[in-house]
C-alpha cells in the first residue's frame, strides 16, 4: 500500500513538474503555430472581405487584362509575369526546406547556404511585386479610389452602362484602347471604336466610325488589390529581414552550442512556408478567377 502511494505521489509530482514539452515540440515552435493560426484568420477575414464586394458588384476587372504585362516592355501575355512570381516564391519554399534538414544535420555551411537562396528568392518576389505594382499604378494609373479597367467580358462585350455613352452589350477591340488613360492630364481622352461581334467597325447616324469614351471599373478594385497584396509583401519583407538575422547568426556559429538542430532556422521556416500557402490563396482569388 505504501509502495502504490508512493508511486502515485512520484506520478503527480512528475506530471505537475513543468517544463514538460507539449505535443512533444518546444515552447518556441509551439507559439509559432499559434502565431500562425491568429494570421490565417486574418488573411481569411481579407480574402473573404473581398470575395464579398466582388460577388456584390455586377462586374468586375478581367485578370487577364489586368495582369497582362511582362518586362521589357512585353504585352498581352496574360499571368505570365505572376506565373514567374509565384515559382520564385515556391522555389524559395523548397530551399527553405533544405535549410532545415541541413540544420537538423548539425550542418552550419549547409543551412547558410540554403538560407542564402532562400532570401535571394524572398527579395526577388519583392522586387517583382514592386515592378507589378509600379506598372499598375504608373502605367495603367490603378489606385485606390478609381480603377480605370472598365466592366467589360474577355470576349469584348461590355455587361452593363456606365456612363460615358457607354450601353450594355457594346463590344470593343481588346487592346491599349479598352483602358482609360490620362491624356495631358485629363482623364476619358483615349476612346474606343465600337465594333460589332464579327469586329466590324459600327458607323454612327453621320456615318462616321463610331466612337465612345470609357467606363471606370468597380472602385473596390484598386483598393483591396494593394491592400490585400500588400499585407503580404510586408510579412515576405519581414521574414527576409528574419531569415538575414538567423542565416548571420547561423554563420557566426551561434546555434552550433545549443546543438538543438538549429530549431531556430525551422522556427522560420514554418513562417516562410506559411507566407507561402497565403499567397497560393492570394494568386487563386486576385489572378485565376
Amino acid at each position: 500500500m505504501a509502495d502504490t502511494v508512493a508511486h502515485h505521489s512520484e506520478t503527480d509530482e512528475q506530471l505537475w513538474s513543468g517544463g514538460k514539452q507539449p505535443f512533444k515540440i518546444s515552447y518556441g515552435k509551439l507559439m509559432m503555430w499559434y502565431f500562425l493560426l491568429s494570421d490565417a484568420f486574418t488573411f481569411a477575414g481579407f480574402l473573404i472581405a473581398y470575395g464579398t464586394l466582388r460577388m456584390s458588384s455586377p462586374t468586375w476587372p478581367v485578370p487577364d487584362f489586368v495582369f497582362s504585362a511582362f518586362p521589357g516592355g512585353i504585352h498581352h501575355k496574360p499571368l505570365l509575369f505572376v506565373t514567374v512570381m509565384t515559382f520564385i516564391l515556391l522555389a524559395s519554399s523548397f530551399t527553405m526546406v533544405r535549410a532545415v534538414q541541413e540544420g537538423h544535420q548539425e550542418n552550419k555551411n549547409g543551412v547558410v547556404f540554403w538560407m542564402v537562396l532562400t532570401i535571394i528568392g524572398g527579395m526577388a518576389f519583392l522586387g517583382s511585386q514592386a515592378w507589378e505594382w509600379t506598372t499598375l499604378i504608373k502605367g495603367e494609373h490603378v489606385s485606390v479610389t478609381q480603377n480605370p479597367f472598365s466592366a467589360h467580358t474577355e470576349y469584348g462585350t461590355y455587361l452593363e452602362g456606365d456612363g460615358h455613352d457607354i450601353k450594355a452589350g457594346d463590344t470593343f477591340v481588346p487592346g491599349d484602347s479598352y483602358l482609360i488613360h490620362k491624356h495631358d492630364g485629363h482623364w476619358g481622352n483615349l476612346p474606343y471604336q465600337v465594333t460589332d461581334a464579327e469586329g466590324n467597325k459600327v458607323n454612327g447616324d453621320d456615318g462616321k466610325p463610331l466612337i465612345k469614351q470609357q467606363a471606370f471599373g468597380p472602385k473596390a478594385f484598386g483598393a483591396l488589390f494593394f491592400f490585400i497584396t500588400g499585407f503580404h509583401g510586408f510579412h515576405v519583407l519581414s521574414g527576409v529581414i528574419f531569415l538575414i538575422i538567423i542565416c548571420v547568426n547561423a554563420a557566426t556559429g551561434l546555434y552550433v552550442e545549443r546543438r538543438n538542430g538549429y530549431e531556430m532556422v525551422e522556427k522560420i521556416g514554418l513562417y516562410w512556408h506559411f507566407v507561402d500557402l497565403v499567397w497560393v490563396f492570394v494568386f487563386l482569388v486576385f489572378y485565376l478567377i
